[in-house]
């Protein structure tokens, strides 16, 4: 699913199978969650059974994803990547630095934020262009804002090292014609840093319960 977001450079890996063999760990790894419940590791197992998917794609040797400052996935050198997941669906991406600067991508169930969360993720411009009043049921864009929201820091974060309040971006979304399920977005930042763009334009999708959001900077203006 997240390959339908994402330009060709970039190679995904994906699964939906909440009781597939998660993988293997390399010893690092293991060491990162040798204290968490199970649900945990196998959800970091099986994500970085993805990252291996993913790197093979890209033709990486297969190399531990540890992790950084707020918990940022280090990828081999030379690339760039980002992992999700969430109950039933986790994913991977990896690209080539010279040819992405970033990407970022996310996955959430297609359900309603728990209450409270709206008002504390969302701007008022968004609230007026997305009034929850009249929500499509077939989208929840309360959580389909958060996902784009976390897709924005995901880009933003390993290239700065800044830290970016959910405040700090305005998100329009934009449907695809004939399709009420799938479009752009656009992310109005207020923070700048050298070398990246104050606008992200990602996409988003739902389907099967998920919602979907996902960001690819190119590396130069030509890419």
């Amino acid at each position: 699913m997240i390959e339908r977001l994402l330009p060709a450079r970039v190679a995904c890996a994906d699964t939906y199978d909440a009781d597939a063999p998660p993988g293997t760990l390399y010893p690092e790894e293991a060491q990162l969650v040798a204290k968490s419940v199970d649900r945990r590791r196998h959800e970091f197992a099986a994500v970085r059974a993805c990252a291996r998917r993913a790197m093979a794609a890209l033709g990486v040797p297969s190399a531990p994803v540890l992790r950084g400052h707020r918990g940022m996935p280090l990828w081999p050198e030379g690339t760039v990547g980002s992992m999700t997941h969430c109950v039933g669906y986790r994913a991977a991406v990896l690209a080539w630095a010279a040819e992405v600067r970033a990407v970022g991508i996310d996955a959430e169930p297609n359900e309603p934020l728990p209450p409270g969360v709206w008002d504390l993720i969302s701007v008022p411009s968004e609230r007026a262009r997305m009034p929850m009043g009249e929500d499509d049921p077939a989208i929840h864009w309360d959580r389909l804002l958060f996902s784009a929201k976390e897709s924005v820091f995901k880009t933003w974060f390993p290239v700065t090292r800044i830290e970016l309040d959910f405040q700090e971006a305005d998100i329009s979304f934009r449907t695809s014609p004939g399709s009420g399920a799938e479009g752009t977005f656009t992310a109005e930042l207020s923070l700048s840093a050298p070398g990246m763009p104050r606008t992200f334009e990602g996409r988003w999708l739902v389907d099967d319960g998920f919602v979907v959001t996902a960001i690819a900077l190119p590396a130069s203006p030509s890419v």
